[in-house]
C-alpha cells in the first residue's frame, strides 16, 4: 500500500484540498490514510445520489416527491438561455402580460388547448446540455430506483414555456395516465412509470406552480385507487391540495395516477420554463408517449455525438456487446450518423 506521507507533497496537497471541498474530515500526517482509501472516498462522493430513500418511499406512497436543487445553477445556465432563445420572443406584449381569468364563477378551471403552447419534443434545436438533460445520469438512476428495475427507457421529453396573459392555466384536478397508456397504471412499481418535471426557471405560486393531492388524501375523498374525479369532487380536492412551488433546479417526480392541476400565472409579465421527462421500465409496452423513430429529421446528431452508451440505451439503442451489433450494422449506422463515436460498440464485437 502507498501511504500519503510517502507521496509527492504537491499531490498530497491536492488531495487535501479536494477533501476540504467535498466536506470530508481533514487529513493529517498521524492518520496516514492510504491512497486507495482516499480514492475510494472520492469515488463515492462523485457517485453520490441526488435522491434519498425517503424520496422513493414518498413517491410510492403519496404519488409525489419534490427535490429542490436537484440540478445546479451551473447545469441549468445554458439550458435557461436555450429556453429564452426558443421561447422568449413568444411572450405577450407588455400591455397583455397580465393575469387572464376565463373561468366561470366558482369553477376550479379546465383543460384546454391554449394551455399547451410552446412545447417541443426531444431532440431540441438547442445546446448539447439541453438535449442531454432528460438523459442525465442522475435522472436515469432515480427513475430506476423509483420503479425498482435495472434498465429504464425514456419515453417522454418535452419543453413547456408558459407566459402570463397567454392563457388561463387553471385546470381541474386530473391524472395523466389517459395519454400514457391504453389501460390504467399497474399496481406493481416495475410496471408503472414516473413523470419528472424539471424547473428551468423559478416556479412560484404566482408563476403557475403545479398543485397536487397526495394519494392518501384522494383515497379519502374519492375511493381507494380512484383515477378520475367528477366536477363535484373538485372543491374537496382543492381544499387539500399542496403546492409544488420551487426554485430553478427543483425536480418534481409524480406518478401518472396522482391528482394534480396546473394553476394560473398571475405575476405581471411572468414566465415559467420547465421540461417534462417520462421514464418506464425497458420493455414495458403498456406505457408510451413520444415515438422517437417518427422524427428522423430532428437534430439527433446532437445526442448521438455526446451521449454515453447508457444514455443511448434509454432511447432503445442496443448497448455494446448486444447481438444486434455486427460489422454490417455498425458500418451502416456510422454512415447514417457520422458524428457518432461507435468505438465502444466496435470494441465489444
Amino acid at each position: 500500500m502507498h501511504h500519503l506521507k510517502n507521496m509527492d507533497y504537491s499531490c498530497f496537497a491536492t488531495f487535501q484540498l479536494r477533501l476540504w471541498v467535498i466536506g470530508a474530515e481533514a487529513v493529517d500526517d498521524e492518520s496516514e490514510p492510504t491512497l486507495e482509501s482516499l480514492l475510494q472516498l472520492l469515488s463515492e462522493q462523485a457517485m453520490q445520489s441526488r435522491h434519498r430513500t425517503d424520496h422513493i418511499q414518498q413517491w410510492r406512497q403519496e404519488g409525489f416527491t419534490i427535490i429542490p436543487k436537484f440540478f445546479s445553477a451551473a447545469e441549468l445556465e445554458p439550458i435557461f438561455k436555450d429556453f429564452e432563445n426558443l421561447y422568449g420572443h413568444l411572450a405577450p406584449d407588455p400591455e397583455a402580460a397580465y393575469e387572464l381569468d376565463k373561468k366561470p364563477l366558482g369553477s376550479v378551471g379546465k383543460i384546454h388547448h391554449k394551455q399547451f403552447q410552446n412545447i417541443d419534443s426531444l431532440p431540441y434545436d438547442a445546446s448539447t446540455e439541453m438535449n442531454l438533460l432528460s438523459l442525465h445520469p442522475a435522472l436515469i438512476e432515480f427513475a430506476s430506483a423509483l420503479l425498482g428495475v435495472d434498465s429504464v427507457h425514456l419515453y417522454q421529453s418535452h419543453t413547456w414555456a408558459k407566459f402570463t396573459g397567454e392563457a388561463d392555466y387553471d385546470q381541474a384536478h386530473h391524472c395523466d395516465f389517459g395519454n400514457h397508456t391504453l389501460t390504467v397504471p399497474a399496481d406493481c412499481p416495475e410496471q408503472r412509470s414516473v413523470d419528472f418535471i424539471v424547473y428551468i426557471s423559478d416556479v412560484t405560486d404566482d408563476l403557475g406552480a403545479l398543485h397536487y393531492v397526495t394519494k392518501p388524501h384522494s383515497d379519502q375523498i374519492l375511493s381507494k385507487g380512484a383515477v378520475t374525479a367528477s366536477e363535484a369532487d373538485q372543491t374537496a380536492l382543492k381544499a387539500v391540495e399542496q403546492s409544488a412551488a420551487g426554485p430553478a433546479g427543483t425536480l418534481v417526480a409524480h406518478s401518472i395516477d396522482t391528482f394534480h392541476r396546473g394553476t394560473n400565472l398571475t405575476r405581471t409579465a411572468g414566465r415559467r420554463f420547465t421540461m417534462t421527462v417520462g421514464y418506464k421500465a425497458a420493455g414495458n409496452d403498456l406505457i408510451g408517449f413520444h415515438t422517437w423513430q417518427s422524427r428522423p429529421e430532428r437534430p439527433w446528431e446532437k445526442i448521438f455525438s455526446a451521449a454515453s452508451p447508457t444514455q443511448l440505451a434509454c432511447l432503445g439503442i442496443p448497448e455494446p456487446g448486444s447481438a444486434y451489433w455486427t460489422e454490417r450494422t455498425l458500418a451502416l449506422t456510422q454512415a447514417r450518423w457520422p458524428s457518432w463515436d461507435l468505438s465502444p460498440w466496435r470494441a465489444a464485437l
